[in-house]
């Protein structure tokens, strides 16, 4: 199954007599690595090039939202040895017959091919192409879309499509038939190539790539007095790259006169790694803007959109939040902007992160996020930096303050009673504001009881600098206590503005499913997906997903994220057929919080890997599943005789298993039985774990006509009595022409068959 990956399994036991390991078969999974170009203005129709591996056979495109189509137009060809020795020879012949237009397009074109072929062996996480037509409806809304692709491999994982609000610029190409990129090596070093230089007119948004030692320069002319902002979206658009070589796109930004002076620079914006120029053009005249690669990098994935122009932009606002039911007066700062203070009047029912744009001139700024909560707010009074004059407050409450300048440290006090448990949560970087936090308990005498610097909330998965703090302590009298902010680095500004939260515990929690894009072969089709449950301030129900407004012929199987877990991998199965369909789906978590129910959205996420080591769960706007394959008639269903071999597969996939959870005994074994439909070739198939949790494996295997019984076994070490979760049961049939070199063709004999739905399971005391 697309969206199984095999090459992850840890394969427990295989049920064949003798018994014996084989090779794990590997999936191949559509997956994109860029967009070029990565957007479009509304009222538009325009070419898009996406890269990635095994895009082979794609028939679909979609985009999220409205307003946006996608039609595949052309697929690269994955050339064969032969075929690409038949293009060199006929490159070498065509080279000696004379230069005709005719003779000029052909060595063009086989040039392209074996460029991209060149490319496929060098980079193959990029190395195929799909030509899109996109149309952008005149009233399609401006921001960021989601765009995948559906092939013979499933769906793929959604990248990152703009819908901009600025006339549209590409970097002016080098001639065609140069089609090797220019480099030369020199003490270990990449030496820029010479840059190219196009011709634009703002405001715009400039499209184009970064190949290796690679400098694009774009002229434009401004006037006097114009402030202008300069802004690259690179990381933005690739947050994170599919092989991790050579790294992600640093984009640096100059912007020079037309001498050749430079007027302004930068390499990222803040904490974003993506660089904001801002200029107030002293003179009318010429200028040229630059983007380059900090370390002269490149690959056809170094993707960029630069938008240049008088555009609003927001730097800062105060406060950074608002309480839910009512009004809030914001102080805004930033260049474009129409007014200094704006109204927001907050939703009675709303709490979390809350965007809003700020429009000047027909143009939109970027988001700027905003808190809602429902707890009483305070200001921060100065002055504040002595314990003396600690600002007093009662709590519950929310504190939105400022560290003014460099060394401000802001104080609180407050009356606390013994063995009573408190909470202090900055919020400040998550709301895009450049503090870094440093958050301290004290006693009554200055003591430090806790303190903390940076405390990780996974629910920003495309934060990859966790720079707020969070302390949580039971107080051990009744007396007087202090919180103290200060910025780690000892910055300050008006700019370095928080939400100080001071509670008691708020037990509470957030929901994510992974990974955003489902593949399903047929009918009676099971995937498995994992659902993480973000825990907030100690909660630990069990918290149960169910399906939102699903069609009836879908089926969540495993979807209770035990107490005090984190995850589990549940499993969704589809009854009956919705070939060469997509559809979005909605999935909701109900658990108690101080015995009242609550529901909370899941949000599809994607589980991605940043520095080799550290994972994100990066949001998407869309749970997006696809159907590929086709699904057994009525009349095949019902007659063994006649149903193709995949088809019997289909129907054994519907095995019974147990209602209630596998009880399994800590250091012992449990028979879990299987019933299936008859099947002739049942000895002939392959069981196993998929991802097994931690200390239990697959003993061995018993095989009747049409009912299988798997003997579990825990370790005794590595399980305890009240741990529980989902067994997810792999089905791996043999293909029915297996190769005879397996390791030659890459093709295994055996295939991933499906996957069962999920089983659950308890370990007991033994």
């Amino acid at each position: 199954m697309h969206s199984i990956r095999w090459r992850h399994w840890l394969i427990a036991g295989w049920l064949l007599a003798p018994m014996a390991f084989a090779q794990q078969p590997q999936t191949r999974e559509t997956r994109i690595g860029f967009v070029y170009p990565a957007g479009g203005r509304p009222g538009t129709t325009f070419t898009i090039t996406v890269g990635g591996q095994y895009l082979e056979a794609t028939t679909n495109a979609f985009v999220s939202g409205t307003g946006v189509r996608a039609v595949v137009l052309d697929q690269s060809e994955n050339l064969s040895p032969k075929q690409v020795n038949d293009l060199r020879e006929r490159q070498d012949q065509l080279r000696k017959e004379k230069k005709t237009p005719d003779v000029t397009r052909e060595l063009l074109e086989i040039a392209k091919k074996l460029d991209l072929y060149q490319k496929r062996r060098a980079t193959p996480a990029i190395g195929e192409r799909v030509t899109l037509q996109i149309t952008i409806a005149p009233d399609a809304e401006p921001g960021d879309r989601e765009l995948r692709l559906l092939s013979r491999a499933g769906l793929s994982n959604p990248l990152v499509f703009q819908v901009g609000q600025l006339p549209e610029f590409a970097k002016q190409n080098p001639p065609e038939t140069d089609l090797t990129v220019r480099r030369e090596q020199r003490y270990g070093e990449i030496k820029a190539v010479p840059p190219t230089e196009t011709a634009i007119t703002i405001p715009a948004t400039i499209n184009g790539q970064i190949l290796q030692g690679g400098v694009d320069r774009f002229r434009f002319t401004a006037k006097q007095g114009q402030s202008l902002v300069i802004a690259a979206a690179a990381r933005k658009l690739i947050p994170y790259l599919a092989d991790a070589v050579p790294g992600w796109f640093q984009a640096v930004l100059t912007l020079y006169d037309a001498q050749g002076k430079e007027l302004a620079y930068d390499d990222d914006y803040r904490f974003h790694p993506d660089p904001v120029l801002f200029y107030k053009i002293p003179t009318d005249g010429d200028y040229i803007l630059e983007i380059k690669d900090s370390l002269y990098r490149g690959r056809d994935d170094f993707v960029y959109r630069i938008t240049v122009g008088e555009l609003p932009f927001v730097t800062g606002i105060f406060p950074l939040g608002a309480k839910a039911g009512g009004p809030v007066q914001l102080e805004l700062r930033g260049w474009n902007l129409p007014f200094a203070t704006m109204s927001l009047n907050i939703h009675p029912t709303a709490r979390g992160y809350f965007p809003f744009t700020v429009r000047h001139n027909n143009l939109i700024s970027q988001p700027i996020p905003l808190m809602v909560d429902t707890l009483p707010e305070r200001f921060e009074q100065e002055p504040n930096n002595l314990r003396p004059h600690a600002q007093p407050v009662t709590l519950p409450v929310i504190i939105n303050g400022r560290i003014h300048q460099p060394g401000d440290t802001d104080i609180f006090r407050f009356e606390g009673r013994v063995g009573e448990t408190i909470v202090a949560e900055i919020h400040a970087r998550r709301l895009d504001s450049p503090l870094d936090s440093l958050l301290k308990f004290l006693d009554a005498n200055g003591k430090e009881i806790a303190v903390n610097d940076d405390y990780e909330d996974k629910s920003t998965g495309l934060n990859t600098h966790h720079a707020d703090s969070y302390l949580r302590a039971t107080l051990p009298a009744t007396s007087r206590y202090y919180v103290q902010i200060t910025d780690t680095q000892g910055q300050g500004s008006h700019d370095h503005a928080y939400r100080l939260r001071l509670s008691t515990p708020r037990p509470d929690f957030a929901l994510r499913v992974v990974p955003s894009s489902l593949t399903v072969r047929g009918s009676n089709s099971t995937v498995p997906l994992t659902l993480f449950a973000l825990r907030q301030d100690g909660y630990t129900n069990a918290i149960t997903v169910t399906l939102k407004d699903a069609p009836k012929d879908f089926t969540l199987t495993g979807a209770t994220i035990p107490a005090g877990a984190d995850k589990i991998t549940a499993t969704l199965t589809v009854s009956r057929s919705f070939t060469n369909e997509t559809l979005n789906l909605q999935l909701e978590g109900r658990a108690l919080i101080l015995n009242q129910e609550v529901i909370r959205p899941v949000i599809p996420a994607d589980d991605m890997m940043q520095a080799f080591i550290y994972r994100h769960l990066v949001p998407a706007k869309e749970l997006k599943i696809a159907f590929v394959g086709r699904a057994a008639s009525s009349r095949n269903a019902s007659s063994r005789s006649e149903a193709t071999p995949g088809e019997r597969l289909q129907q054994l996939l519907q095995a019974v298993a147990p209602r209630e959870p596998v009880r399994l005994p800590a250091g012992g074994t449990t028979r879990l039985e299987l019933k299936f439909p008859p099947f002739p070739r049942l000895d002939q198939l392959q069981f196993a774990l998929k991802d097994p949790p931690e200390g239990i494996t697959i003993q061995s295997a018993q095989l009747t006509a049409n009912q299988t019984a798997l003997v579990l076994q825990s370790d005794a070490a590595k399980v305890k009595p009240g741990q529980k979760g989902n067994l997810i049961i792999t089905v791996l049939a043999p293909r029915p022409n297996p190769p005879a070199t397996p390791e030659k063709t890459g093709r295994p004999p055996l295939f991933p068959a499906g996957t069962l739905p999920a089983i659950g399971y308890e370990i007991i005391a033994p």
